[in-house]
């Protein structure tokens, strides 16, 4: 079982703490680096925790206007096994979903979708529909994304701990009753967009 595997646990800290863009972004534990050392403890310490800390809010600029949006950055250890989970989930996922569609899946990009969207309509003009729901993520109804899920108990408790954990924000702990948090490793999109 990959959520168990030493292999796996190596490869999502890996990713996490070398790989990925937000390796120096640090959650509310202050952690954003860690030495060769630091890695091998934590994957020999690496387990499923119902206590969890809440992400650290942070405002990021929207694109293309002067609003923010809020990313919840996960502490470290949070990361790492979120990513462990995306690892079990997403070939499973990868292999129900559809073939045309291209957000934040492994190994295509909007250029994909650009692409595909050139070659359906250069024959004769059509419709492209690009829509954004405001405010998405934050509706969220936790157990019909549980459900939608349909994995095993320790995952589906570990996954409602992460959405129920809430965030800090100047020093202030905020409840998360619905919604998901964008900025950690499995953010709603990469969830999202895998669900039938």
């Amino acid at each position: 079982m990959l959520m168990k595997s030493w292999s796996g646990k190596m490869l999502a800290v890996r990713r996490v703490t070398q790989d990925n863009q937000g390796k120096n972004t640090a959650g509310i534990d202050g952690v954003k680096s860690l030495t060769p050392n630091q890695r091998l403890k934590l994957v020999k310490i690496l387990r499923f925790n119902e206590k969890v800390k809440p992400s650290r809010r942070l405002w990021i600029p929207k694109p293309g206007s002067n609003e923010k949006r809020p990313l919840g950055i996960p502490t470290i250890d949070n990361r790492i096994l979120q990513s462990l989970v995306k690892l079990a989930l997403e070939p499973k996922w990868e292999a129900k979903f559809e073939p045309n569609s291209y957000g934040f899946r492994p190994g295509r990009s909007c250029h994909d979708a650009v692409d595909a969207i050139f070659k359906a309509i250069k024959q004769k003009a059509k419709f492209v529909l690009d829509a954004d729901i405001a405010k998405c993520f934050d509706k969220i109804n936790h157990e019909t994304l549980l459900r939608k899920l349909n994995t095993f108990p320790t995952l589906r408790r570990q996954i409602k701990v992460w959405l129920k954990a809430g965030f800090m924000e100047d020093l202030q702990l905020f409840p998360t009753p619905e919604g998901t948090p964008q900025g950690g490793v499995i953010t709603p999109p990469t969830i999202l967009q895998k669900l039938p």
